[in-house]
């Protein structure tokens, strides 16, 4: 018998997702698609951890061993994929990426907060409104059918 109290643990300060490209990219769709699905991933995460991310870190994996990688604070903390994303495509175009072939790709969410503490500022861009409703919806999907079951259009590569 132990008489101290469980006290439940703190979930991680960060969460990190990475892709390994099968073989060097230098296509710019492939890696954005890439970005893309590593994106969806982070905000599932963050939204089934009931978290919100203040900060995003990509890094980027070249060929013969070099990296990249930046940090960017969101204009506040989110888990929406929306927001994500639009900061992660920031960041890639930061790395401004012309010829250089990419082996992997990390995001990572930064700084993270818990999302009962996030304020949410009421939206009147309607287009904003239903995107979210959407992600609640794609969520729901995910967790009755799994991960693949449904995601943006743009990740999901034609078989060859």
């Amino acid at each position: 018998m132990d008489p101290r109290t469980v006290i439940p643990r703190r979930l991680p300060a960060s969460v990190s997702v990475r892709h390994r490209f099968p073989c060097d990219v230098l296509d710019g769709a492939v890696a954005r698609s890439a970005l893309l699905g590593l994106v969806v991933q982070l905000g599932v995460e963050l939204r089934r951890r009931g978290q919100a991310a203040r900060a995003l870190t990509l890094m980027l994996t070249f060929a013969g061993g070099p990296a990249w990688e930046r940090t960017r604070r969101l204009a506040e903390p989110s888990g929406h994929e929306d927001d994500l994303r639009q900061l992660t495509y920031q960041l890639m175009d930061a790395a401004g990426l012309q010829r250089g072939r990419l082996t992997g790709l990390a995001l990572r969410g930064e700084d993270l907060v818990d999302g009962d503490q996030v304020a949410e500022q009421l939206s009147l861009d309607a287009a904003r409104q239903a995107r979210l409703v959407a992600e609640g919806a794609a969520d729901r999907i995910r967790e009755r059918f799994g991960p693949g079951a449904i995601g943006p259009a743009a990740t999901y590569r034609p078989a060859s």
